[in-house]
């Protein structure tokens, strides 16, 4: 790992990292978050979503993550913008009852995809608050990580 910020140029200004001399590769990231639901929003939960007024909560929160990631570069500074080639959400419970909210994305690039998985996982994580919180605001949204990561100078996958 580098001992410095990439993205503060020699004298401390905010820069944008130059890609331009990297190789074009295949990129992987995977990101995590993990919502808790209380006991009376999970009452909800039927056929693998949770029904409200606003619709199905999984399922829209699937979209709103997809439109999420492709938005990362106009949402973090310095972010390069990307043409990602694949975004897949995935929306389970595990084994403590907690929404775990993968993001999956994809591209053959310069620059990495793991702002964009993150985004994703974030933006679905909010999305599943929004649409519960008539329910209940006892609502945790736990953990936003990476989990996995390939392309580039070095791989990541989390130990766990």
């Amino acid at each position: 790992m580098s001992s410095q910020f990439t993205h503060l140029d020699e004298t401390g200004k905010p820069s944008m990292v130059d890609v331009s001399t990297k190789s074009i590769t295949r990129r992987l990231a995977k990101a995590r978050a993990i919502v808790q639901l209380n006991a009376e929003i999970l009452q909800h939960l039927k056929a693998g979503d949770i029904q409200t007024k606003k619709g199905a909560v999984f399922q829209t929160a699937i979209i709103a993550g997809i439109m999420g990631a492709k938005k990362t570069a106009e949402l973090i500074p310095l972010c390069h913008p990307i043409g990602m080639e694949d975004c897949q959400i995935e929306i389970n419970l595990n084994a403590q009852e907690e929404v775990v909210v993968e993001c999956t994305a994809i591209v053959t690039s310069k620059t990495g995809v793991e702002m964009e998985a993150l985004t994703g996982a974030s933006v679905a994580a909010l999305t599943i608050y929004d649409m519960c919180k008539a329910f209940s605001h006892d609502i945790c949204i736990k953990e936003t990580r990476l989990v996995a990561k390939t392309g580039g100078k070095r791989d990541f996958k989390l130990e766990e």
